[in-house]
């Protein structure tokens, strides 16, 4: 299904957004070269990203444990490792990418397929 999810001005390049799409919550981001989205929560134990930071113009970084993802692929990039020990806690949660969904602008509003 297709989604209209907020006008693309109201998230300035470098930045991202969590909305919803339908019942699906999600994290919209602005990079240099168009506008990505992901799950809202964290593989490892579901932060929200949406407060997450973005890093180099291609990662979202978990404001937990610091996994880091790439926004585009959703791929595992670094897995959580932050506070020290936390890697302990890996052993349980083995890497898992993010779930992504491909998003457009049209007329000046981003739109997700699902």
């Amino acid at each position: 299904m297709r989604y209209e999810l907020c006008a693309s001005q109201d998230i300035p390049q470098g930045k991202s957004r969590a909305l919803e799409a339908g019942e699906k919550k999600l994290v919209v981001y602005h990079l240099s070269d168009g506008f990505y989205a992901t799950q809202a929560r964290c593989t490892h134990m579901f932060a929200p990203l949406g407060k997450g930071k973005i890093l180099e113009d291609k990662c979202v970084q978990c404001p937990l444990h610091r996994a880091r993802f790439d926004i585009r692929t959703g791929e595992v990039s670094e897995w959580a490792n932050f506070p020290p020990g936390v890697q302990l806690l890996n052993v349980v949660r083995g890497e898992k990418a993010l779930e992504t969904w491909p998003v457009t602008e049209e007329d000046g509003h981003l739109f997700v397929e699902m």
